[in-house]
């Protein structure tokens, strides 16, 4: 594609493949680098929000010191985790290496994307799809630190915390906390490009901002689901993931009323009043 916009469909085609290979073989580096230190990420970012001094769970307490004069979250000393199956810890370093090496390696991904579009857009729309291709990859990265800091340490601290009786020893699952780490932290970067598909719809005219107002009431109910979609059971967890939602919504609808009014100049009828 980079020849030229005349090129054949199966030239296209032969072309998106060599981005796709390299965009493969980055996931795989980063998978390869995340392995070999499989030891360090487990013991310091993936069980991080498992103990007292991760950097959430110090922020909360200091102002919860200054406020109430004493901490609000204190974590047991031990966590300890099961593997109650021959393979799973070498299941959970796949999952983690590869779900950890398309994090790492997803602002390269979108750079090979913007590589494969570009050649094909004017030089005014190249300019404002740099802007797009950028957004997609902060977005993503917001949320994903967002599950990380914001959402899963609050997840954790209910599931540790809460208790129906002292008889009970705790002893937590391997695989239960993995799969709730990349459901939180995943689902939340995916769920924050929703921007970048209110700017898709409100180009091609699908959707306009008196829509998105209109129906601001549905979008928190959705969004309420979601949230509870991708958190555990606990109402905290859920309402932590809510509320940056319920905002990034709101900066969704000024990007549509922005999106839209630069599409009905740009066709030379946009309407006397756009509420």
């Amino acid at each position: 594609m980079s020849e030229g916009k005349d090129m054949s469909f199966w030239g296209h085609i032969g072309e998106l493949r060599g981005h796709l290979i390299r965009s493969i073989i980055a996931i795989i580096v980063a998978a390869v680098v995340i392995g070999f230190n499989i030891n360090w990420i487990m013991d310091h970012i993936f069980f991080g929000p498992t103990r007292n001094d991760f950097t959430t769970f110090e922020i909360v307490n200091h102002f919860s010191k200054m406020i109430l004069g004493e901490e609000s979250i204190h974590l047991p000393k031990d966590f300890p985790v099961r593997a109650s199956k021959l393979y799973q810890q070498f299941n959970v370093m796949m999952a983690v290496s590869i779900f950890g090496g398309i994090v790492a390696a997803f602002p390269y991904i979108v750079w090979e994307l913007w590589r494969f579009i570009s050649p094909a857009l004017h030089p005014k729309e190249r300019k404002n799809s740099i802007f797009i291709i950028n957004s997609v990859w902060i977005l993503f990265m917001t949320g994903v630190l967002c599950g990380y800091y914001l959402i899963l340490p609050f997840a954790v601290n209910f599931g540790v915390i809460f208790k129906i009786s002292d008889i009970i020893v705790p002893l937590y699952d391997l695989s239960d906390y993995t799969t709730i780490f990349l459901q939180v932290v995943l689902g939340m970067g995916v769920i924050f490009l929703f921007p970048v598909l209110i700017y898709f719809l409100t180009s091609i005219g699908i959707l306009t901002p008196i829509f998105m107002r209109t129906y601001r009431r549905h979008a928190i109910v959705l969004i309420m689901v979601v949230a509870a979609i991708i958190t555990p059971a606990d109402v905290l967890s859920m309402m932590m993931a809510a509320l940056p939602l319920v905002l990034l919504y709101e900066i969704s609808i000024i990007m549509c009323s922005y999106t839209y009014k630069k599409v009905q100049n740009a066709a030379g009828n946009l309407p006397v009043v756009q509420k």
